[in-house]
């Protein structure tokens, strides 16, 4: 039986690195696009997979992206610039990567070509108090990341055929690690610093491991047909949480850890919001990894590493 070719483009990133190395150790044909404007070195593992195939170049580039997905059965666009500070910075390139490549691909696609595509739930920008963001609530992204993001995924269902993930925030090691993602960042200050001054502390959002991330788009492959031209959020039912109650969490497990709320000041990142992920656990997806398992994993990232913080997005 032939295998299944996915195109990941992004495919050295963050998600990108860990997603690869699962697709093709459950046997699917991997071809990454990506452009490795971090310099990394995330891929070089795979390359022993005679069923891995890596181009170097840009998802914007038509004439490029015609001839990679001629023969792919799926594509998996994750090349991004991710997250609101590296997005204010050049918005030009953030739209003309996060969204118009985007619309672009659903022009050159063929209609049998399937689509799985990753939003930020940061989509829901303040949400009201006490009450659970649901696919059905409405989108209100309050940075230019988010914006470009929830546009794109407009053109994946307007286009049909395809399945859109709204993330939580990931946490978790990766080949292609970031630091700047607030588990990741949290517990590296918890782990080097010894302590931490947080502000607006009573923000809440939803959190999800990489790998489960990585998990959830092979499950939507796995179930596409009864999964396609609809949007799931993908987070932990038991972590709407706080940025005090993550404290808390990674204080249980390094207790000499100190955090304090600071009474004056802001966090530049507005998102508060609570989320309900129930329909993507109906489809049987269960995520793996709880942030009490990531919080030890990335002890041991930041061991191997040492007091180096080199890797993100910022």
């Amino acid at each position: 039986m032939k295998k299944e070719k996915i195109l990941i483009t992004g495919g050295a990133g963050y998600l990108g690195s860990v997603m690869t190395r699962l697709f093709l150790e459950t046997g699917y044909h991997v071809l990454v696009l990506d452009n490795f404007m971090y310099g990394q070195s995330s891929l070089l593992d795979f390359c022993v997979f005679d069923s891995f195939e890596v181009v170097r170049g840009d998802c914007r580039d038509e004439a490029l992206m015609k001839g990679l997905i001629k023969d792919v059965d799926a594509v998996i666009p994750l090349a991004a610039l991710v997250g609101a500070p590296i997005c204010n910075r050049d918005k030009i390139a953030a739209a003309t990567t996060n969204r118009d490549a985007i619309q672009m691909l659903c022009r050159i696609a063929a209609p049998s070509q399937k689509i799985l595509f990753p939003v930020t739930n940061s989509g829901y920008g303040i949400g009201e108090k006490g009450k659970f963001c649901t696919e059905e609530s409405p989108l209100r992204p309050i940075s230019f990341y988010g914006q470009t993001k929830v546009e794109a995924e407009k053109a994946i269902l307007d286009r049909g055929n395809g399945i859109t993930f709204r993330l939580a925030t990931a946490f978790g090691a990766s080949p292609r690690m970031r630091m700047d993602l607030l588990v990741n960042d949290f517990v590296y200050r918890a782990l080097v610093d010894r302590a931490l001054i947080v502000f607006e502390g009573h923000f809440k959002r939803n959190y999800i491991h990489v790998r489960d991330i990585a998990r959830v788009f092979l499950h939507g492959l796995n179930n596409f047909e009864t999964m396609k031209n609809q949007t799931y959020n993908v987070g932990l039912e038991d972590a709407n949480l706080s940025k005090i109650e993550l404290c808390a969490l990674i204080q249980k497990t390094l207790p000499q850890f100190v955090y304090h709320q600071a009474e004056i000041g802001e966090d530049p990142d507005k998102r508060d919001y609570i989320v309900s992920n129930a329909k993507i656990l109906a489809t049987g997806f269960k995520p793996q990894w709880s942030i009490e398992r990531g919080i030890k994993e990335l002890i041991k990232c930041y061991t191997a590493l040492g007091k180096v913080n080199l890797y993100g997005n910022i």
